[in-house]
């Protein structure tokens, strides 16, 4: 007996489908995972060159790319007249695999014609992630005050652009990268200054370490500041600290870089948690944070 064929998908099931498809840790495998997670989840506004692969680079010739925080009207790619190309990171992403959505938009972008709008699918399905798409290198990041690196040197002329420029320049609030730490960013929102460092480490050893430190009353930055929790951001742990408003972001790379220090005796160590780190833990877990 002939088997029957296998009964096809709706549009809706094929979208489903893609969804499920969740990749915890999206950036690993690249140089500067922390980074990355640093750029979509903590920085307003910064930028840094993307190098392609070889392999990409010879069928897209001579184009400069650039990732950025945001992009106009939060478009996931651009390709201005003069043949740059942008790539935004803090967009709606659609399906489970930010890497893989990120790839589709370059490679659209690169397909399409300088100063014309990037249609980038919502759900690629599978294909090439940034893994494959980029060269093996970090990123070189500037943070900018505001989004006029966005626009080539004549587009501010257009009143229109320059409105929705200030209003873009608006939302971003102070921040700065402390050189104590990869990946750590103080920023002041209006009535708060915060440092926020993306671990690097395996998800459960970087909490066991964070809770040895809180049992020890040894996970504070300083005197008048408080481990105001963490959050988990694409398969790592970010903790954040309140601090007080007055002193400048310079002033806490000294009390990081002890933390740190602190923090990397700590880690991975072969012994079970005490009783008392144990409860640490679970209070750390019950203050796990949302971020925006």
């Amino acid at each position: 007996m002939a088997k029957k064929p296998p009964a096809k998908r709706s549009p809706r099931e094929k979208r489903e489908k893609v969804k499920d498809i969740f990749v915890a840790r999206p950036f690993e495998g690249l140089i500067d995972e922390t980074e990355w997670v640093a750029l979509r989840e903590l920085v307003p506004a910064a930028s840094a060159p993307l190098k392609l692969s070889p392999e990409l680079a010879a069928e897209a010739g001579d184009r400069a790319v650039t990732l950025a925080t945001v992009l106009p009207m939060a478009w996931p790619a651009m390709h201005r007249a003069d043949g740059h190309v942008f790539i935004g990171l803090q967009r709606h992403i659609q399906s489970g695999d930010v890497s893989r959505d990120l790839a589709a938009a370059l490679i659209a972008a690169l397909q399409t014609k300088p100063g014309q709008p990037v249609a980038v699918p919502a759900l690629p399905g599978p294909g090439p992630r940034l893994q494959d798409v980029l060269a093996d290198e970090g990123l070189k990041v500037t943070l900018h005050e505001g989004f006029d690196f966005w626009l080539a040197p004549d587009a501010a002329d257009d009143p229109n652009v320059k409105a929705s420029l200030e209003r873009a320049n608006e939302s971003i609030y102070p921040t700065v990268r402390l050189s104590a730490a990869p990946s750590a960013y103080w920023c002041q929102v209006p009535d708060k200054a915060h440092v926020r460092w993306v671990l690097p480490d395996n998800e459960d050893a970087a909490l066991d370490a964070l809770a040895r430190l809180a049992a020890s009353d040894a996970i504070r930055l300083g005197e008048g500041t408080k481990f105001a929790g963490m959050f988990r951001a694409h398969g790592l742990l970010v903790p954040v600290w309140d601090l007080p408003l007055g002193p400048p972001a310079a002033d806490w790379d000294q009390p990081l870089a002890e933390f740190a220090k602190r923090y990397s005796e700590v880690l991975g160590a072969g012994e079970s948690l005490t009783a008392a780190e144990r409860r640490a833990r679970q209070g750390l877990l019950g203050r796990q944070l949302t971020l925006r």
